[in-house]
């Protein structure tokens, strides 16, 4: 009979976790959305939440530009306001200097009273305007000036002198010779000289030439103590006609304005707060500037817009005071967004670890299913094994026994060596089984009586599960005959068995080399009868073992030589390497 080694085949190929194993159907859109969550835990849920993240930075892009274009919309819109009421105030005063030019251009002389008259028919309210009033300044010749101060000192006898006083007799003089109202503060300006300031010279020069209202650059008013807050002025030429077809220059009208007050005026109070205003006298620069309302030393945005001022043109800024990082909407935005993001992100890495989860599961079962199938394969084959080792014994057994007991006790014996080895098999789980424990459980019934006549010598080696039973059956045999007919059956008999480890050079293979010498026992003849035990050693256990066996019957005792195989772990430890791969898993 042939018993074959184990070999195990499972029924099917368990599948891996990296998606090359046996042909399967075609996954879903679901499997495949489960396949990318199992081959990259960590990437999908970043992917996600950058996802999310860019979409919210988007958003909050959007918001932010809407709310930039709605600001600059309103502050347009604000620029214009402004630059509308300093226009209407701008155009107010022009058309009262108009009226009042027409006035003076129709009397010969320019009176005290002619003056008060078109005052107070012109009912002036600088309050809300930040004129300072009406003057009037007429046009004289130097050499005129004695007989100018004369004859205004008849009317006014505390009138000054003129200043700054004329460098020379020759030449036009223009002196302030009335202003209204009439307030300490405004009569500091009687009596200054036009003409000796460039910037009012060159408005004057503008106005007599294009015969309309002009204002002047950027100056300082005579009634302030100090040069510190920027004004300008308006002036309307009156001509008088002389000679047929001749018109002279008779003087001036003119509005000084202070720059801070006239542009309080036209600012509208309700967005005071939210935009700073700056007016300057032309382009946009530090020595033009006017006035400035700021309340950011660095403005987020501006918007420029220009105003015309009796032929002047002025530039109004406008300028956002807004600091915030983000508005309000965008910061809700940001946070709802980044929220979600993590959210869906803590969700997803769930849902990633649950399906890594599951597909570590269903190959666990799988494998499992397996490893029950190759559990299965194993038992039956050794089970038959083991029947074909009872059966081969069986009938040997029935062919050498002599009566009915003799067949039951050597029957017996046999299948209590079996057993002995097999027990020792189920405690090592089938795995591999130490040399000496399997000759110590088949020789424990002897040793307990006779321990000193056994001795037992040789390294640590491991024999395969199915190499144990046969030499363990071996052993049963050899010392079943010691003890019936040879060194164990008398005193001072001794039975020393030695193993070593035997290797073929430059092979895998390798074997254990068990030799059994029994020593001090009665002779052995040379001729006997050939029994079962040598029939089961030479026949049975050198055809399991795949190894020759030497029986020597020597006179001193016997000798036996077995080569038991030293297999490979791989060969046979199914459970332990499912074990293994279960604890991976």
């Amino acid at each position: 009979m042939t018993i074959d080694p184990l070999v195990i085949t499972p029924d099917t190929d368990p599948p891996r976790l990296d998606g090359r194993g046996p042909a399967q159907p075609p996954p879903t859109s679901s499997g495949r959305a489960r396949r990318w969550l199992v081959l990259y835990p960590r990437a999908i849920p970043l992917v996600i939440f950058l996802a999310l993240a860019a979409i919210t930075a988007l958003s909050v892009f959007a918001i932010e530009s809407n709310a930039r274009d709605r600001e600059r919309a309103q502050m347009r819109e604000y620029a214009q306001g402004v630059a509308a009421a300093l226009d209407r105030s701008g155009s107010g005063f022009t058309s009262y200097l108009r009226a009042g030019a027409a006035l003076f251009a129709s009397v010969e002389q320019v009176s005290p009273e002619t003056f008060d008259s078109f005052v107070r028919a012109l009912k002036l309210n600088t309050e809300y305007s930040g004129a300072e009033g009406i003057g009037w300044i007429p046009v004289l010749e130097a050499r005129d000036l004695p007989a100018f101060l004369a004859q205004t000192r008849a009317g006014q006898p505390a009138f000054p002198d003129i200043f700054p006083a004329p460098a020379s007799s020759t030449g036009r003089v223009a002196p302030v010779a009335m202003f209204a109202p009439v307030t300490p503060l405004n009569r500091r300006a009687l009596g200054y000289d036009m003409y000796s300031d460039p910037a009012r010279a060159a408005a004057m020069a503008e106005a007599e030439l294009t015969l309309r209202p002009a204002a002047s650059g950027r100056i300082f008013l005579m009634q302030e103590t100090s040069a510190t807050a920027p004004a300008f002025a308006i002036y309307m030429p009156v001509f008088r006609m002389g000679q047929p077809g001749e018109r002279r220059l008779a003087g001036f009208v003119y509005t000084p304005f202070r720059a801070r007050e006239f542009l309080d005026a036209a600012i509208d109070r309700q967005g005071q707060g939210r935009f700073g205003v700056r007016l300057y006298d032309g382009e946009v620069s530090t020595g033009h500037l006017l006035v400035a309302h700021s309340i950011s030393d660095a403005a987020k945005d501006t918007v420029e817009q220009e105003v015309t001022i009796a032929d002047r043109q002025l530039m109004l800024v406008i300028e956002s005071g807004n600091v915030q990082v983000l508005s309000p909407l965008s910061m809700v935005t940001l946070t709802f967004g980044l929220a979600l993001a993590s959210l869906l992100m803590l969700l997803a890495r769930l849902l990633t670890q649950q399906a890594f989860e599951d597909q570590a599961r269903l190959a666990f079962f799988e494998e499992q299913h397996s490893i029950r199938n190759s559990l299965t394969r194993e038992l039956n084959h050794r089970v038959k094994n083991t029947l074909a080792n009872v059966l081969s014994i069986l009938s040997l057994t029935r062919r050498r026994a002599s009566g009915l007991d003799d067949f039951a006790d050597s029957l017996e014996g046999r299948i209590r060596a079996l057993s002995a080895t097999h027990d020792l098999l189920t405690v090592t789980d089938w795995g591999t089984t130490p040399i000496r424990a399997v000759i110590e459980a088949e020789l424990q019934h002897f040793r307990s009586a006779l321990d000193d006549t056994i001795l037992l010598d040789g390294p640590e080696l491991e024999l395969a599960p199915n190499d144990a039973l046969s030499f363990g059956l071996a052993v049963h045999e050899l010392a079943t005959n010691a003890a019936k007919y040879g060194a164990l059956s008398v005193p001072g008999g001794q039975v020393t068995i030695r193993w070593q480890r035997g290797e073929e050079h430059g092979a895998e293979a390798a074997w254990a080399e068990v030799e059994w010498q029994e020593t001090g026992g009665p002779p052995v003849a040379s001729q006997r009868r050939r029994g079962f035990g040598t029939e089961l050693i030479e026949r049975v256990v050198a055809h399991e073992l795949r190894q020759p066996v030497t029986l020597d019957f020597a006179p001193s005792g016997v000798r036996c030589v077995l080569r038991v195989p030293v297999r490979r772990p791989a060969d046979f430890r199914i459970r332990e390497k499912e074990a293994d791969r279960r604890g991976k898993v």
